[in-house]
């Protein structure tokens, strides 16, 4: 009886088991979120629609976004949500739909974040609270496109490096697996990328295996009688990469005769399979499509690290003319003189770092920031660069270098300047004006040095007239450089050295956020009340959050008034962030009567008298009624003596008042709020009308 008890409890147990472990199969199974970094952008990620998880620490300027509420996928996805208020800098999850491209995108400053314009892109996509739509099943896993090689992380991930693609372009979905818990160790699968050939017409063209063979095609022989020019419009302005300008050359009565060498990239690099798959195409916007590039660039090793030239701390991208105009012994030309330039710079690690892009048909960096850090090891680099040719697409590079240069990844410093230096041969075969203006809006200093350029019977062949004055920060030509010949390339050397380290006058590097002395003058009288003073507070700390704050760059100072006034601090008193926001929580209300006026008339001469002639001079006056004395008089002269007058008026504020402290147009430099709660719905608004004023100065 004791055996057959033991044998029916055994067979219970065992159907309880059972049972249980079914039961638990039955589960429906949790949907896993996968993790984006930062820099993803929506282009990369082939999935229409999908749930992703935003890591914190994506409110930072190198993390692009063009448009608003809509966007282009070029934006990274991250930085978008904070842009659209989705999401904040601490990261969440988040919803990504996409949709069609537009014809055009607006920047705007929103959350922390600005945003970019855009006149126009191939797709689009929608940001919204990362909560799962009825009847629609969102991946656990991300698909890429070939240009990302690394797979997004929703648990603990393992790739097989052994297995690369055969064809021309290839697209790698990494499934990805939930990471085993403490709990429940469970096993885990190594992934294998499934590798899906894309339609050959997008391919990039298959890399020849054979590094040393090159094929060489001679070029018609033409005379060049002096050091003038024939320039055919017909080789200049097609898409035949094979063809060279018409090069006439008087040596001796004999013709001399360029090969144009048709130059093949070996495959030696897994980064150059995973380039972008769409290829450029004549006539093509330049922002219709992607570009080609390589990836990764290792740093060589070096035999010495230099300190460099600590007066020029700069970091600076040459784009190289390697078209097949330039001709053999041109191109020689062009690299020597590189190399006069880096040698004159004095490279190192706390002075000037230099890269360099090439361009033709497409561009290509050659090497980046981190990859020399002495003069000597980058002129041996310069001299080892090979011609590219094709056509001399310098828009197209210039959107290239603002989109892909100067990254973290690539040694950009972040508090050096960012200096490309263009070097032209003749006129560009693209438009250049609006890829400059883009990059001139990232803070890019814009050089051109143009060699033997269009003689007055070849102005007609030119696409853009006027393109270096279009392309450069300024007009007065501090930024422009015209050389007569090849020839006397060497003579720029040192003028174009000196203007590329003379950092107070690198205007593109002065943007609306890191380029003011801004000074809050606050009403402190009896109406305002000590809650609501503290609301002013909060909201002038919350305007000073969103600049660059440092000696060199923006500075804040602040005023409290009514019917005496008080310098609460000046300019030169805190040079950090954090520093200003906690003195602006210090400040003590003061109480009593209200005379803006007088308050005026003393944050001009005890404020902004002493702001930096560089800086652009802000005043953000808030009051919340109207003055015992005139504005008029005191407003008009801080007008006239530069400085840029913002009026908000909160409760029983004087319109009439606040449209003549406010600078002109009134309409963009004033603004009315009924109660001083809803303070903080302007503050984005009011920066955005300081970028927007700085971004419409003149350049000259």
């Amino acid at each position: 009886l004791l055996i057959l008890c033991l044998f029916v409890l055994g067979v219970f147990l065992t159907c309880t088991y059972t049972a249980k472990e079914a039961t638990k199969k039955t589960k429906k199974a949790k949907l896993y979120v996968p993790q984006i970094d930062c820099d993803v952008k929506a282009g990369k990620i082939i999935n229409p629609e999908f749930i992703a998880k935003c890591p914190p620490g994506c409110q930072d300027v190198k993390y692009r976004v063009y448009g608003t509420d809509i966007y282009a996928s070029f934006s990274s996805v991250c930085s978008a949500a904070i842009h659209s208020g989705i999401i904040d800098n601490t990261g969440g999850k988040i919803l990504v739909q996409k949709v069609a491209g537009h014809s055009g995108y607006r920047g705007s400053f929103s959350n922390g974040v600005r945003s970019l314009s855009l006149p126009r892109w191939r797709e689009s996509f929608l940001v919204s609270e990362g909560k799962p739509r009825k009847g629609v099943t969102y991946p656990s896993t991300l698909e890429y496109s070939s240009s990302k090689s690394t797979a997004v992380k929703s648990g603990k991930v393992t790739c097989d490096l052994s297995i690369i693609p055969t064809g021309d372009t290839a697209r790698k979905e990494f499934q990805t697996t939930p990471a085993p818990t403490p709990a429940a160790q469970m096993a885990t699968t190594t992934p294998t990328p499934t590798t899906t050939t894309t339609d050959p017409s997008t391919t990039v063209p298959q890399p020849n295996t054979t590094p040393a063979a090159t094929r060489t095609t001679a070029a018609p022989a033409k005379t060049r009688p002096g050091l003038h020019r024939v320039r055919d419009m017909a080789l200049r302005g097609t898409s035949t990469s094979a063809s060279i300008r018409n090069i006439l050359q008087h040596n001796t009565g004999a013709q001399r005769q360029e090969p144009a060498a048709t130059f093949q990239r070996a495959a030696s690099s897994p980064a150059y399979l995973a380039m972008e798959i769409d290829s450029w195409k004549p006539g093509l916007s330049l922002f219709d499509t992607g570009f080609s590039s390589k990836e990764e660039l290792n740093p060589k090793p070096l035999e010495s690290i230099s300190q460099g030239n600590q007066n020029c701390k700069v970091d600076l991208s040459f784009l190289m003319d390697g078209s097949w105009s330039i001709g053999k012994r041109r191109f020689q030309l062009q690299k020597r003189f590189l190399g006069n330039v880096a040698q004159a710079l004095g490279i190192g690690s706390a002075g000037p770092l230099m890269g360099i892009v090439q361009y033709g048909d497409d561009p290509s960096t050659e090497f980046n920031l981190k990859t020399y850090f002495n003069s000597k090891d980058l002129r041996n680099a310069i001299e080892k660069i090979q011609q590219k040719g094709g056509l001399s697409n310098v828009g197209k590079a210039l959107s290239f270098v603002n989109k892909n240069f100067f990254l973290d990844a690539n040694g950009n410093r972040g508090g050096a300047p960012n200096v490309v230096v263009v070097i032209v041969d003749g006129w560009p075969t693209d438009q250049v004006e609006e890829a400059s203006r883009l990059a001139r809006e990232s803070g890019i200093n814009i050089f051109f040095v143009t060699v033997e350029a269009a003689a007055q019977s070849e102005k007609q062949n030119v696409i853009e007239p006027n393109f270096v004055d279009k392309a450069v920060c300024r007009t007065n030509g501090f930024y422009s450089i015209s050389v007569p010949s090849w020839f006397s390339l060497h003579k720029v050397v040192q003028p174009l050295v000196k203007r590329v380290c003379d950092t107070e006058r690198l205007a593109c590097s002065k943007t609306c956020l890191n380029a003011a002395d801004i000074g809050f003058v606050i009403d402190g009288s009896s109406s305002v009340g000590t809650g609501n003073f503290r609301t002013l507070l909060q909201f002038a700390a919350n305007i000073s959050k969103e600049f660059e704050i440092s000696d060199t760059d923006t500075r804040i100072g602040a005023v409290q008034y009514t019917y005496e006034q008080r310098l609460e601090f000046s300019f030169d008193k805190y040079s950090t962030k954090q520093d200003v926001l906690n003195a602006i929580k210090r400040i003590s209300y003061w109480s009593g009567g209200t005379s803006t006026g007088a308050a005026i008339s003393y944050a001009s001469e005890q404020l902004f008298s002493k702001s930096k002639p560089n800086k652009r001079k802000i005043m953000i006056l808030i009051t919340d009624g109207r003055s015992y004395d005139d504005v008029s008089l005191p407003a008009m002269a801080a007008h006239q003596n530069g400085v840029i007058a913002y009026s908000v008026g909160v409760a029983w504020a004087a319109p009439d008042e606040l449209e003549a402290i406010a600078s002109e147009p009134a309409k963009e430099h004033s603004f009315f709020v009924d109660e001083f709660d809803n303070l903080y719905r302007y503050v984005n608004q009011l920066i955005q009308n300081i970028c927007t004023e700085f971004n419409s100065q003149p350049r000259n």
